[in-house]
């Protein structure tokens, strides 16, 4: 489990901490990485998916379907290895209420998932989690050694536990498979405040990434992985016969890079000259260890002419959202979530249907070369991300869950 940086998980649950402090709650955070004050910090090692001996384990635990007694044995000692720091970080700050970030979701720690389970069990300690990825969701965890923990704890259905996910094909799925009725609780930004406007700092991106000044600047603001469907924004930018580069804000992660690869290759094929900007992207700015300047996300929305967004899957949609909050222009692929959850809205975008057609050129085009277009359906983007997809939306559901675990 990793709370650092900017991927999708830990930028949510930064959010979800914001709202519980504007109303009066004291957060801590615990996780096998942190950016967060140390003074309100429990760093466990081996609570992070990359730690050696977890990588092992889940190696040992997937892509076959046994498990030896070995990693059995290893399970079994790292889990009770975390219960006992998840004892410590209960006691050391007091706390009334654990919410888990995806850990008992997403079986990267299988460890972390069961300590956690069985110690809302052996305590009777109330857990909120919050639900962004199911194993069944992602083919690489359908075959697996470890069935009886997947049924166990990913996720546990326990009284003790309330769940949140973040659509409603989610919440379908989950009362199916499991019995778990959970509440649906979007991704959100802070629409009641908008992003700092351009400065100084804003306007050296495109140089520093070698854009030219009547060059344009398509973001692809997402990890490098298969289910984000990055070939559509290379085909687009061919098709679109402009002078522009793909601008890519992060690295594959814990997905591998043979993707990255690929997207690379096919970039070569097209001739789309596609910039991989993992290096100039950081939480604050500043320079990274090799010497380049390191810009914020806003950064690089503020400075782009499209957001392409073409994943085939996902849990909601940060990423989007975050085009939205920073009036940006967006190529959204038409996946489901956006199709029953955030199209509905009334949002607005050049769409896809998981190919690029000549239609969606000429829409990209349009918008591309019409900057008064492009601000018309940014601002009626942000008015309905304002009443649907906001802090405020997040804190009144946050209040009932509150009040279903602790009364009034």
């Amino acid at each position: 489990m990793r709370l650092a940086g900017t991927d999708g998980v830990s930028l949510e649950t930064a959010k979800w901490a914001q709202v519980l402090k504007e109303d009066g709650h004291e957060v801590f955070f615990m996780a096998g990485e942190l950016d967060t004050d140390p003074e309100c910090s429990f760093l466990v090692e081996e609570a992070h998916f990359t730690h050696p001996i977890i990588a092992n384990i889940h190696k040992d635990c997937f892509g076959h379907s046994r498990r030896t007694p070995e990693a059995t044995l290893l399970v079994e000692s790292m889990k009770h290895k975390l219960k006992g720091s998840l004892r410590e970080f209960i006691a050391e700050f007091k706390l009334d209420l654990i919410i888990p970030q995806n850990a008992v979701t997403i079986p990267l720690n299988l460890p972390l998932g069961l300590a956690l389970t069985e110690v809302a069990v052996e305590q009777d300690f109330p857990l909120l989690s919050h639900n962004h990825d199911f194993y069944w969701e992602r083919k690489r965890f359908l075959r697996n050694g470890c069935w009886d923990y997947l049924n166990k704890a990913f996720p546990p259905n326990l009284p003790m536990i309330q769940h949140v996910v973040l659509n409603s094909s989610q919440r379908h799925q989950l009362g199916l498979r499991t019995g778990i009725s959970a509440t649906m609780i979007p991704n959100v930004m802070d629409f009641a405040n908008p992003p700092p406007p351009p400065d100084g700092v804003t306007h050296a991106v495109r140089q520093a990434l070698g854009l030219a000044a009547d060059e344009k600047l398509i973001l692809q603001p997402t990890r490098i992985v298969k289910r984000k469907g990055i070939e559509h924004a290379i085909e687009l930018i061919h098709r679109l016969q402009m002078k522009a580069t793909l601008v890519i804000s992060h690295a594959s992660g814990d997905e591998g890079d043979d993707y990255a690869q690929r997207v690379l290759e096919y970039s070569d094929v097209l001739n789309v000259r596609t910039v991989l900007a993992e290096d100039f992207v950081d939480a604050e700015r500043g320079t990274s260890p090799a010497g380049n300047p390191q810009f914020t996300l806003t950064d690089l929305y503020h400075s782009a002419d499209l957001v392409t967004y073409p994943s085939v899957l996902e849990g909601f949609g940060n990423a989007l959202l975050e085009a939205i909050y920073h009036k940006c222009p967006l190529l959204v692929n038409n996946y489901s979530v956006y199709q029953l959850d955030i199209k509905p809205r009334g949002i607005e975008a050049i769409e896809i249907d998981d190919y690029v057609s000549s239609e969606t050129v000429e829409a990209a085009r349009r918008v591309l070369e019409n900057r008064t277009l492009a601000d018309e359906v940014a601002e009626n983007n942000y008015a309905i991300g304002t009443r649907f997809f906001s802090y405020e939306v997040l804190r009144s559901k946050l209040q009932v869950l509150l009040m279903n675990q602790f009364g009034s």
